[in-house]
């Protein structure tokens, strides 16, 4: 079995596949100092609740955006589960796309993932929408190159600078709201954060598609993706799982290799 990991500054992503099948993922929030003991407890416990063991397990690869927690989580595949781990964006590893960009070795792991799960599930061209700690757009062409993208602020980096320079505005947590216009100082806060990330989304998935010449499929992830499922008609598809099925597949390839 593959354990697939992906680190991202907010949180960490484990995924267990039994071939193509997701056996079992967890999260835990990023933290570059937890060690490979810590890792290991974590993980064996959650893992056993799936009917899991991490004696399965003979396979690992490694995205993040993260350098500081690498050392740790290749640690733990070393030390504890007994295989050298692919980490996507070391030398010598195939992605299997064209990364069309100016400068590729700059391009997070994550998003390079993304390109390649995009690619595998959705024919044509396709717009990746991360929801993370920043907001990516991430744009595929029908061959599967990555073309480069778009970088917003996360929601959650928006609603802190919001908290943080205002005197009297409170901190929130942002939830859809029923309307527009809000009736009191929290739920204008709210729909000023979640109707300007659909604007957002509109706005720039509309530039994209313009600039690109072509009808594009548009698919979310990442963790507050589910918050826009069915809020804006610019979102084809939600889709959780695609990065790390970018990961199993760019791990396939180089296992092959």
């Amino acid at each position: 079995m593959l354990l697939a990991i992906n680190a991202n500054n907010t949180n960490t992503k484990f995924a267990v596949f039994d071939g193509d099948r997701l056996a079992g993922d967890w999260r835990i929030h990023t933290d570059a100092a937890r060690t490979a003991d810590e890792y290991v407890v974590w993980l064996d416990r959650l893992a056993e609740f799936q009917g899991l063991a991490l004696a399965d397990i003979d396979a690992t690869i490694i995205a993040t955006v993260v350098p500081q927690a690498l050392f740790h989580l290749r640690l733990l595949c070393q030390q504890y589960l007994h295989c050298e781990p692919l980490v996507v964006g070391e030398p010598g590893i195939e992605l299997g796309i064209g990364v069309r960009v100016d400068r590729p070795h700059e391009v997070g792991a994550d998003r390079l993932a993304n390109a390649v799960g995009g690619h595998l599930a959705y024919p044509g061209p396709v717009i990746v929408v991360d929801f993370g700690t920043a907001t990516t757009f991430d744009v595929v062409d029908a061959e599967g190159n990555f073309l480069g993208g778009v970088i917003a602020a996360g929601i959650n980096l928006s609603l802190e600078a919001l908290h943080m320079a205002t005197a009297k505005l409170p901190r929130l947590t942002i939830d859809p709201p029923t309307s527009v216009i809000g009736r009191n100082t929290l739920a204008a806060m709210q729909s000023g954060i979640f109707w300007g990330y659909v604007g957002l989304v509109e706005g720039l998935v509309t530039r994209i598609q313009a600039e690109f010449g072509q009808p594009m499929t548009v698919v979310s992830t990442g963790g507050l993706a589910p918050l826009f499922a069915g809020a804006t008609a610019a979102i084809h598809h939600l889709d959780p799982d695609i990065t790390m099925r970018g990961l199993v597949a760019i791990h396939r390839r180089n296992r092959r290799a």
